[in-house]
Formats: structure tokens, sequence, C-alpha cells
């Protein structure tokens, strides 16, 4: 699922904020000295580590057991570190977490519920579209809708330029996953907003997780128990939840929902570059340009954010 990792030798222009965010404590702060894009690409690169993880451990548990192990352990980890406090937040805080954590629940079972009946790039390649759209429907300039167009052909490219010998109920569910991602975008920004540090993420990842044991114990039963399954199931929640989206929930606290989005259109990429890395899965020449598109289309929507930015700063005061 996510993105390659080269960050921009200039940041980007919401990352020049001279003092920090009073939410945020050291160890977020020391994150966010990678910047906004930085924080992205880094969680990108550990979501297709975790991927490759989950491919290797869903014959054993089954979809919806990875998706039980890779919440309960990442919320269990998240609120063990963030000790998030429970009292002093308003009936509107609690239900943006709550439907955050169902988003992100959602999200997660739809997406591996895709891969269990299509190949793993197609899958990726339609849940991106949820982003994509986000970020046509977000964006106020004309120059986003252009990058969001070229990574949309990059996107369709990478899933070979059509669809039609996939399975239908797989392509549902990773265009539903898709949808869940852009609401998980939206509410990861209002939830960074309403809680300080990492903290309604862990409230959130909770939310999933107590949603997900039912359905994981239905499908997988005492699968889940079995140790080494247990162990990379952690690691999967480290490496697919616990890293990405804490870095995630810090990029969006200072970039627009639009550029997110499109910055996500580089989630094939990766996930074709892990493959050839970790799964021996090599590329085609279609392939490798879909790659470009998309990486193109990233970053030209960074460095239109860039000039935006400096636009900005160049403005004489009044």
């Amino acid at each position: 699922m996510n993105t390659p990792s080269t960050t921009p030798s200039t940041p980007a222009p919401v990352a020049t904020a001279t003092t920090p965010s009073p939410a945020t404590g050291g160890g977020p702060s020391r994150l966010g000295s990678l910047g906004p894009v930085g924080l992205v690409l880094a969680g990108g690169v550990s979501v297709q580590f975790g991927g490759a993880l989950a491919v290797t451990l869903m014959p054993r548990a089954g979809a919806l057991g990875v998706v039980t192990l890779r919440l309960v352990v990442a919320a269990v980890v998240l609120l063990l570190v963030c000790r998030p406090r429970l009292r002093g937040h308003s009936r509107t805080d609690w239900g943006t977490v709550v439907v955050f954590g169902i988003t992100m629940g959602a999200m997660n079972g739809l997406f591996y519920e895709a891969v269990a009946r299509i190949p793993l790039g197609p899958a990726v390649t339609l849940e991106v579209l949820g982003p994509l759209a986000l970020s046509v429907l977000a964006s106020r300039r004309a120059m986003n809708l252009l990058w969001a167009g070229l990574a949309l052909a990059g996107v369709f490219l990478l899933g070979g330029g059509g669809f039609d010998d996939l399975d239908p109920v797989g392509v549902a569910f990773a265009i539903s996953a898709g949808a869940m991602w852009a609401a998980y975008i939206v509410f990861s920004a209002r939830t960074g907003r309403r809680f300080p540090q990492a903290d309604g993420l862990a409230l959130a990842m909770a939310v999933a997780a107590v949603l997900f044991v039912p359905l994981g114990i239905t499908e997988s039963g005492s699968k889940l128990l079995v140790p080494a399954t247990v162990g990379l199931g952690a690691g999967v929640a480290v490496l697919s939840s616990v890293l990405p989206y804490t870095l995630e929930l810090l990029a969006l606290r200072r970039m627009p929902a639009s550029t997110f989005a499109v910055l996500m259109s580089l989630e094939p990429a990766l996930a074709s570059a892990a493959g050839f890395l970790i799964l021996g899965q090599s590329l085609s020449a279609i392939q490798v340009l879909a790659i470009a598109l998309v990486i193109a289309a990233s970053m030209g929507a960074v460095r239109t954010q860039v000039g935006r930015g400096r636009a900005r700063t160049a403005e004489p005061e009044a």
C-alpha cells in the first residue's frame, strides 16, 4: 500500500512555522523535523514493509484475522506509549475520534478482503482512487487538479490499463477501501487538531480494535493465539499502523488534505517497489512509466505548495 522516500531539498511551506504546536511533545517534535512531506514518505515506506509481512501472514490467520492482530497490537502499543487523557474532552471530540476509529478499521478490513481476491497491485491502484478523488474535491487550485489527473493516469497504467479480468467482489472491496481512505484523511486531520500528540490516534485505534475483535475471532478462532502468528501480527501492527499513522497524523497538522491526498498517489509505486525488493516481483516497462507519472504528480503537488508558501512569505507586511 504506499510511497518512495525522497524529501525535497526545500521544505514544504506548511513546515516553516518557527514555533512548534503546543500539542506536540518532544518525540513527535523530533519526528516533525522531517517536514510534512518527509513524514508522509517515511510512513509510506513503513507501510510497504508491513504490507509484505501481512501477505505472508494471511494464509495463517485469514484477512480479518490479520486486520484484528494488526489493530489490537497497534492499539495496545499506542495506548501504553501515549497514555491518552480520557477526561476533559467534548462530545464533539469523542464523536470525531470514534468516527476516525470506524473509518480506520473499515479501511483496513476492506483492503485486506480485496487483496484476498485480487492481486496487490490492482488493489492498491483502485484504493488510491479515494484519496485522488478527495484531492480533486478539496483543492481550490487549478494546478492541483492537473497533478491529480497526471497521478490518475499513472495509477491506471500501473493497473494494466483495465480491470476487466478481476474478481468484481474484490474490485468492490478495493474501491470501498479507497472511500474509507479518503474519510480517514479527513478525520485524521480533525482528530490531530482536537487531541494532543497522538492521543486521538491511540483512542481511535482502540475503537477500531474493539470493533474488529469479534470478526477476527469468527474467521480465525484459536489461530490468532499461535505465538508465531502473534509475533508476525505485532510486526505488521508496528510497520503498517503505529509508525505510518502517527507520521501521517503529524503531517496532516501542517499539510492541506488535498496535497496529502495527491502524495498518497505514490502508494502503487511503493507497492511495486516493495514487491520487487521483498517478493521478487519484476516491473514491466509500463509499470516503470506509471511509477514515473505518479512520482512526477506528487513532486509537482509539493512544488506547487512550496511555490504558494514562498509567494506568501514574499508578500510585504501591511
